[in-house]
This record gives structure tokens, C-alpha cells and sequence, in this order.
């Protein structure tokens, strides 16, 4: 029997496992684990994410997806203005919780909002948000229409929307059923923000800190 025969079924395994902890981490040690990896491994993501944004001190931003909450970390230090307010929200409950202890202080302040809530269904008022960013999300989303709309729903006319990603990195695990479908394809996440009212979607790449990534903007038309 050669090496490979042992090597593999451990290995699907983990992606088998790796999948649905990405997309929502559970109370557990492999959810434990999967923090973790996204603290280490979307750091970079999630600071641009936030500074390409172009956050003004008494906007209304909002994260989608915001995990254990390193990118909503950044952001908050960004709304120093008496109107600043920074939402989140992750379908984690136990995301939630891990970032509901991290912004505790700012939180209890008023300055800051979190929310257990799937993208599709916001509990967040129409037309109430400047800004929003995310990072390895969309991927994960069921509808991604749907999904887009709600996004649109709550956005300012003319907010803009930064997404961030390392698309070499999603060529490589997806073939690993580490996603549902093909949604992870960036065509497909932009073609439908364009159905759902976005305008001046596009993808750029960019480097920070020797990390290559990709960084998809889009402007809320209303």
C-alpha cells in the first residue's frame, strides 16, 4: 500500500470538517481552532478591508462576517466623531460571542452594535450605512442575490462596499468541497451585486506586507 493511501483520508477529512467551521464556527475545539486560523490567517485581509474603505470619523460602517473580530478592531479606532457607530454581524453564534467579549468596552458605550444574524435578513434600518467590508464571506452565503440585496438594502445611496480576498488561495481549497457550489468565484459574487442595484463593480489587486490579495469595491446606486 503506498503513503498516499494513508495520507488521504485524514485530509479529506479535515476539509470535509474545515468547510462548515469556515463558514460558521461552533463551540467547539475544531471552531476553536478555525478562530484561530482566521485571526492568523485574514490579519492582513481585514486592515485593508478597513482602509480602503475610506472610513470618515461620524460614518455608520458595518462588518459582514466579522468573526472573531480583528477587522472590527481596526474600524473602531477609525470613528472618533460623535455620530461614528460601527455595526456587525456574524451567523457564528459563536463568532458573536468571541467578538461581543472583544468590543465589550465600546459596546457598552453605544459606539458599537452586534448582531447573531444571517446576511439575508439584517436586523439593521434602510439607507443607514456608509460604509461596509468583509473578508472571506460571500463564499458562504446560500443566495448570493439575496444576499447582495439585503446589502444594498441598508447601504447609503452612493455608500461603498469593500470586499477583500486571496483568490489564489480559494483556487486551491476549492476543489477540496471546502465550498458549496461555485459561488467562491469572484465573477459570480459581482455579477450579482450588479442585479441587486451595485454600480462600479470592480476587482483590483493589490499587495501589503509581501501578501498579494484581491479587493473587489462596489457603489450602492439608489
Amino acid at each position: 500500500m503506498s503513503f498516499l493511501f494513508y495520507v488521504q483520508p485524514p485530509l479529506q477529512m479535515f476539509f470535509k470538517t474545515l468547510g462548515p467551521q469556515l463558514g460558521r464556527p461552533t463551540l467547539s475545539v475544531a471552531g476553536w481552532l478555525t478562530s484561530k486560523l482566521l485571526t492568523w490567517r485574514n490579519r492582513v485581509l481585514e486592515e485593508n478591508a478597513v482602509k480602503l474603505c475610506g472610513i470618515s470619523p461620524d460614518d455608520t460602517v458595518l462588518e459582514l462576517g466579522h468573526g472573531p473580530g480583528l477587522g472590527l478592531e481596526v474600524a473602531a479606532q477609525l470613528l472618533t466623531g460623535p455620530k461614528g457607530k460601527l455595526l456587525g454581524i456574524d451567523y457564528s453564534e459563536y463568532m458573536h460571542q468571541v467578538s461581543s467579549k472583544r468590543m465589550q468596552e465600546l459596546i457598552a458605550a453605544g459606539k458599537v452594535t452586534l448582531h447573531h444574524s444571517d446576511v439575508a435578513s439584517m436586523p439593521i434600518a434602510d439607507s443607514s450605512v456608509d460604509k461596509v467590508f468583509h473578508c472571506n464571506c460571500y463564499y458562504f452565503w446560500p443566495d448570493l442575490k439575496r444576499g447582495t440585496s439585503e446589502i444594498h438594502r441598508v447601504m447609503k445611496p452612493c455608500g461603498l462596499m469593500v470586499t477583500t480576498l486571496r483568490l489564489e488561495s480559494l483556487v486551491q481549497i476549492a476543489p477540496k468541497n471546502v465550498f458549496t457550489g461555485e459561488s467562491w468565484r469572484p465573477e459570480d459574487y459581482m455579477q450579482a451585486l450588479e442585479a441587486t442595484g451595485f454600480s462600479n463593480v470592480r476587482m483590483e489587486d493589490r499587495t501589503d506586507k509581501q501578501i498579494t490579495f484581491q479587493v473587489i469595491f462596489a457603489t450602492a446606486s439608489k
